[in-house]
């Protein structure tokens, strides 16, 4: 039986991926709530983290977002290395080198409010429900209908439901 680990409120994990989603960096606290040791992730692909409860969708506008060097907030669930889970409220931002190329992605992790994650949870089981049944295009659909109920940008109603 899998166990919740919540992060307390001074928590802030940080990681660094490459361009192909490899991880490069991860601080003291990604380590400590993994349960990963650096050696067991570095050049290993973030999505090593992915708890199945999080649809597919999620990840799609995340990608499409960050490799268009647009910032990013989204609501993850991520698994331990020992299948665990914890909740985190992600910021996830592109760098850039000089000649603004996008060079690396950059993430910041907060702890979510507990309200936020019962939202989340109700919004992330109607969008697995359509990716099962039509993939992950309708996924996709199905996230850009709820966002415009609520007629704000993606990130908007990101920030307003961690209020």
């Amino acid at each position: 039986m899998s166990k919740e680990k919540v992060l307390t409120s001074d928590v802030l994990i940080t990681s660094k991926t490459n361009l192909r989603g490899e991880i490069i960096y991860a601080n003291d606290d990604f380590l400590k709530y993994s349960d990963y040791s650096i050696e067991e992730i570095l050049y290993k692909p973030h999505s090593l983290m992915r708890h199945p409860d999080m649809p597919r969708t999620v990840f799609k506008f995340l990608w499409d977002y960050i490799q268009e060097g647009k910032e990013i907030f989204a609501f993850v669930k991520n698994k331990t290395k020992y299948n665990d889970y914890y909740w985190v409220f992600a910021n996830v931002t592109a760098s850039h080198d000089i000649n603004d190329n996008v060079i690396n992605y950059y993430s910041v992790r907060r702890k979510p409010k507990q309200e936020a994650i019962a939202t989340m949870e109700k919004i992330y089981r109607k969008l697995i429900e359509k990716e099962k049944d039509h993939g992950i295009k309708a996924g996709v659909e199905e996230l850009q209908k709820i966002v415009k109920s609520y007629g704000m940008t993606y990130n908007q109603l990101m920030m307003e439901i961690q209020k």
